[in-house]
């Protein structure tokens, strides 16, 4: 195995350096929105077997591309040497350590690499045509399995007869009859499937193991043998109406012989064989058609008997899981109360936490998430966050807790990041209780008054937690109060509290939203005048839903909205997800139901200047959204602008400048009535 040069750690060298200086450097001042290009976050640690060292993703801004990129870089256990295995030109993913562990494979401009550490060298292995995805090792270190996208040739059933010989005609028309035809951040879909692939591990070519007409996406788990796999997909003749009801398969390598282990009527996802080679741990639900419903944690025999649901105790969504090395227990993640809880899980039922601080992957708004992976010995490597930086790499190992990086050193040396409070309060619908945090801007003083922005989490079935948002960061960098909560439908409470919602909303939801500015007002400090409100997504049609029924805000800015359920349900890519999960009936069946709920049928009651925005090429709340309320307010009189995100699909941050672009149009609309009120 490679050794570690044994240098200082450049992340804690940073830092030290920058405390050091601190007598003589200028203080800190409030971030600006071109640091968003200093932002760099950990994701994807991966240790060694005997936890020795761990392979982890540094995620990093490229201000001259305007795109996230990725570098895989070695710590230690201890932290004290790391470096870079890639370079930086090398935008590299995914990385997986070969059983041996002198090996690692990874995903780098949509083909596989493999490193060995004891050379140093790189080579690419084959040339794939798409890009693969759920790279995982044989257990021999023979192959490495594989998903990726397989075309298939469909001739279009019309030809036009008659053109001329390099005559200049238009471009051919294009025949859609999928059900799935487009998706968010892919655009328009080609002819083809999600199929399995293995490649031998020296290299050689890509081998299809998967048939048919059916995607076959997700984590793969070998046998230990290496003669199989296990998969789920949903091979179901009717699944693209049904798209949730996928099983778990086996296939064996030399004889393709598949056999279904699962049949009910819901997900099972992310088959993972126990070390024993015994049991099979995945995660899955009962389908009851509810707009929220929880992944549990199940184990069942190999050969598909025995299915013994492990959580349904815990009533939280399992996000993933990993089996412990004596096959009796396993590591699970999951959210509650906004936190990122790591806990281990027996098969005997007993549970224990084993941290509550984990998160990442979200850097703009502070959605809950993390990532983890444990070693033989224990170890366990994940993402730890806070609300004062992005995710680190932090490892646990016999209760005795560190964290390993420091990326984000130098930004806040520079930058005077503001104080998060947690607070409850309870709803005067129900009397329910209810979490929310506040961002107070840098250098609070009490004793003044504030404007304060409301900021409303996506989803709905989402939730916000104590994590670093860069975006609600700029705003109370800018002199605001940053309220934000988790109103019912939110998730990491329990399905019921998710699902007061359930073909209800938006509506209780937009009270408890008001208890929280009124809890925040009551502190004292804010000016009562100088009320902002603004959401994305989900949180965009709350927005547009809030300045229907009160006027009690300033300015608001709504984010890629939903303003007409009945045009949405026909317009978003995930349409037959949409229709049957979170409407009683199809819009024509029940239009009175669409309009109670639109925004778009209280607009007659706005009197509040709305700034809409959404990405041009947002498939899941497309831009003819936003059109619709535009075009109804603008009717109306009503002082508001359009801001249109050029290819920007729903994941408008996606390009670091656009999350300044984003942050900077919301703080200029209510700057603007900022004025007028002080007027």
């Amino acid at each position: 195995m490679m050794k570690i040069p044994r240098i200082a750690n450049p992340f804690y060298l940073t830092a030290s350096l920058l405390l050091a200086l601190g007598s003589t450097a200028q203080a800190a001042k409030p971030l600006q929105y071109e640091d968003v290009f200093n932002l760099e976050f950990v994701s994807d640690p991966q240790p060694d077997s005997k936890g020795e060292q761990i392979v982890f993703v540094r995620n990093w801004m490229d201000k001259q591309t305007d795109r996230r990129r990725m570098t895989l870089w070695l710590s230690s256990a201890d932290g004290k040497t790391q470096q870079a295995l890639t370079d930086k030109d090398i935008n590299a993913s995914s990385p997986r350590w070969a059983p041996d562990y002198k090996r690692l494979a990874f995903i780098s401009n949509g083909q596989i690499h493999v490193k060995w550490l004891d050379s140093g060298r790189t080579s690419q292995l084959g040339q794939l045509t798409q890009g693969p995805a759920n790279l995982s090792w044989s257990p021999d270190g023979k192959w490495l399995a594989f998903t990726m996208f397989t075309p298939k040739q469909v001739k279009a059933p019309v030809s036009l007869p008659g053109k001329p010989e390099k005559a200049d005609w238009a471009k051919a028309a294009i025949y859609i009859d999928n059900k799935q035809y487009r998706a968010d951040g892919a655009g328009y879909l080609k002819a083809g499937y999600q199929h399995i692939y293995i490649m031998p591990a020296d290299g050689g070519s890509a081998i299809q193991l998967t048939e048919g007409d059916f995607n076959h996406a997700g984590a793969i788990s070998w046998t230990k043998d290496s003669k199989a796999i296990y998969f789920s997909a949903n091979r179901h003749a009717d699944w693209q109406s049904k798209p949730l009801n996928s099983e778990l398969f086996q296939l064996t390598l030399a004889e393709r012989k598949l056999t279904q282990l699962t049949d009910r009527n819901g997900p099972d996802a992310r088959p993972q064989l126990s070390p024993n080679g015994k049991l099979i741990a995945y995660v899955g639900f009962d389908d009851r058609k509810l707009a929220h419903q929880a992944n549990r944690l199940y184990v069942m025999n190999a050969d598909g008997s025995n299915i013994r649901n492990l959580t349904e105790d815990l009533d939280r969504a399992i996000d993933d899981f990993q089996w412990l090395p004596n096959s009796k227990a396993l590591y699970i993640s999951y959210d509650s109360e906004g936190k990122g809880i790591l806990a281990e899980q027996a098969l005997s039922g007993k549970r224990s936490i084993i941290t509550e601080d984990l998160g990442g992957g979200s850097y703009g708004r502070p959605y809950s998430g993390g990532q983890f992976a444990a070693a033989d010995n224990g170890l366990i490597a994940y993402t730890q966050m806070n609300t004062q930086t992005p995710a680190e790499l932090a490892v646990i190992h016999k209760r005795n807790k560190q964290t390993l990086t420091s990326l984000n050193a130098d930004l806040l040396f520079a930058n005077d990041i503001g104080e998060v409070e947690e607070f409850w309060y309870s709803s005067s619908v129900d009397q329910r209780k209810l979490q929310g945090w506040i961002i107070y801007p840098p250098q609070f003083d009490a004793s003044k008054k504030y404007p304060l922005i409301l900021e409303i989490h996506g989803g709905p079935h989402t939730a916000y937690g104590p994590h670093f948002a860069m975006e609600l960061q700029l705003m109370a960098a800018q002199g605001y109060v940053v309220l934000y909560t988790n109103p019912r439908g939110s998730t990491s409470y329990g399905e019921d509290f998710a699902n007061l919602i359930h073909h209800n909303y938006p509506s209780q939801d937009f009270n408890d939203l008001m208890d929280g500015v009124d809890a925040v007002i009551a502190k004292g400090f804010i000016n009562e005048k100088e009320l902002f409100v603004t959401g994305g997504s989900g949180g965009g049609a709350l927005t547009a839903w809030i300045v229907g029924h009160t006027d009690r805000f300033a300015a608001a800015v709504s984010v890629k909205p939903v303003i007409n359920w009945f045009s949405f349900v026909l317009n978003a890519d995930m349409y037959s997800y949409f229709s049957q999960y979170w409407f009683p009936a199809m819009p024509w069946e029940n239009p009175q139901h669409y309009l109670k709920y639109s925004p778009i049928s209280y607009v007659g009651n706005v009197k509040t200047p709305t700034m809409l925005m959404t990405g041009e090429a947002d498939h899941r709340t497309p831009i003819s959204e936003t059109e619709q309320f535009y075009q109804a307010l603008q009717l109306r009189g009503i002082d508001t602008a359009m801001v249109r995100i050029p290819e920007a699909s729903h994941s408008i941050y996606s390009r670091p400048s656009n999350l300044m672009a984003k942050t900077a149009y919301i703080l200029y609309w209510f700057e603007k009535y900022r004025q007028k009120t002080a007027d």
